[in-house]
């Protein structure tokens, strides 16, 4: 029984020490740029956990100081990685959108209102606008899938009695020549940025640029809640604008922010596993009771489904009112 036991611990212990060599191998893949130090550096990884796992098997504890070493030294390195607000970013995302909230009016600075010709063409334009609170009328939110049915980024737009529209999106925060990774999202690959735009820029790009399928669903939450939630918002830009944060692809996305923003606003809101699968999030909020009443969801969805009507947008056409045709919606 010892013999076992000790053959148990001597398992769990191999499995500890891959596991953790795995991680820094990626550490290593995502954050250190110069090619032939990172492959020498991940060599040198690999050789000191081989004397790690002869030490676990063999018995000989001194062959575990270096990987004990070395493991000390990746970790301490790791924690130095802090993120930057001054890198060379991508055009789209070279502003965070950060406000300022005096009485009922918030004014947001660098709101986005590109247009896109190609992903590689366009005209950059930035822009300060004001939003009264007073009018806020709607919550909307945009779904625009761009890789398989379970993932999707999630936006939420604002809309005013005075006929402005706004769109929040929490993105990655790219440098120059930079494509999004998955996996180096649970690296420190990407910043974290938030930004608000204009809805013929940030949901036409998904719709008429990138091919994405992009659904709308309007949002049952109170006038109060929609303040609370939008001055959230701001609240974030304001943050990252100030204090930079790394993305992180499970725990810090498009989606998970704006699940714990809603929740401390929300009372009652019970996590779901369709908050990490975004692609399903509208399974979830229909189950709540927040989508417009009277519609199935599959109805929901299918006219909710904006490409359609963002392709044949005519010229001189507003694009927020064209997407919106026939799109169920909640009695405020």
């Amino acid at each position: 029984m010892k013999i076992l036991l000790f053959l148990f611990l001597k398992l769990c212990g191999a499995l500890v020490l891959v596991g953790l060599t795995v991680w820094g191998i990626f550490a290593l893949q995502f954050q250190v740029s110069d090619l032939a130090l990172r492959f020498a550096l991940m060599l040198l990884w690999v050789g000191l956990a081989l004397l790690g796992l002869y030490a676990i098997f063999l018995g000989t504890a001194w062959f575990a100081l270096p990987y004990l070493v070395g493991s000390l030294v990746l970790g301490v390195w790791w924690n130095s990685i802090e993120p930057s607000n001054g890198r060379r970013w991508a055009p789209e995302v070279e502003r965070v959108s950060y406000g300022q909230v005096q009485g009922t009016i918030v004014t947001m600075h660098n709101v986005r209102d590109f247009v896109w010709r190609s992903e590689n063409d366009f005209d950059e334009r930035w822009q300060t606008r004001q939003y009264d609170l007073e009018r806020l009328s709607s919550v909307d939110m945009f779904l625009s899938y761009w890789m398989g049915p379970s993932i999707a980024h999630t936006l939420v737009s604002f809309g005013f009695s005075d006929g402005q529209q706004v769109v929040f999106s929490v993105e990655i925060r790219k440098e120059e020549n930079e494509a999004f990774s998955a996996i180096g999202g649970f690296f420190k690959q990407f910043e974290m940025t938030l930004i608000a735009a204009q809805e013929s820029d940030i949901i036409r790009t998904r719709t008429n640029i990138r091919g994405e399928d992009v659904y709308m669903y309007s949002v049952a939450l109170s006038k109060p809640a929609m303040q609370a939630l939008f001055l959230s918002y701001v609240q974030q830009g304001n943050d990252l604008h100030g204090h930079p944060r790394f993305y992180n692809t499970l725990t810090a996305n498009c989606t998970t922010i704006v699940y714990d923003m809603v929740s401390r606003i929300v009372g009652g809101l019970v996590w779901d596993w369709r908050v990490l699968a975004s692609g399903y999030l509208p399974e979830y909020v229909y189950a709540l009771g927040a989508l417009a009443p009277g519609y199935s969801l599959e109805a929901i969805q299918r006219l909710g489904h904006v490409n359609e009507r963002a392709l044949g947008q005519r010229e001189g056409e507003d694009f927020s009112r064209v997407i919106r045709r026939d799109v169920p919606v909640v009695s405020r």
